[in-house]
């Protein structure tokens, strides 16, 4: 067509910095945690923190660690020794 004009050509959208792109270095959630009394617990719950330094690749290892300990702990209840059966009553 005479006298049309050029179809403008998009700008070139910028992408990300590789700074931008990099992931973020890991940082703490931030939970608190009631103590429970247990030391035991405690220390198992305790060793969650550990998962605030690490990258998202090594959560993993620590809450199978953990779960493993708490499940372990659960178990163990199980296995102590509760009060005597109650005697079955006299025979008349």
């Amino acid at each position: 067509m005479e006298g049309a004009r050029p179809e403008p050509t998009p700008e070139p959208v910028p992408g990300p910095s590789a700074e931008a792109a990099r992931p973020a270095d890991p940082a703490p959630l931030g939970v608190t945690r009631t103590p429970t009394g247990v030391a035991d617990i405690d220390a198992w719950l305790d060793r969650l923190a550990d998962a605030d330094h690490l990258a998202a690749s090594g959560h993993l290892e620590v809450y199978e660690d953990v779960h493993r300990g708490l499940r372990d702990a659960l178990t163990a209840l199980d296995r102590r020794p509760g009060p005597p059966a109650p005697a079955p009553p006299a025979a008349p």
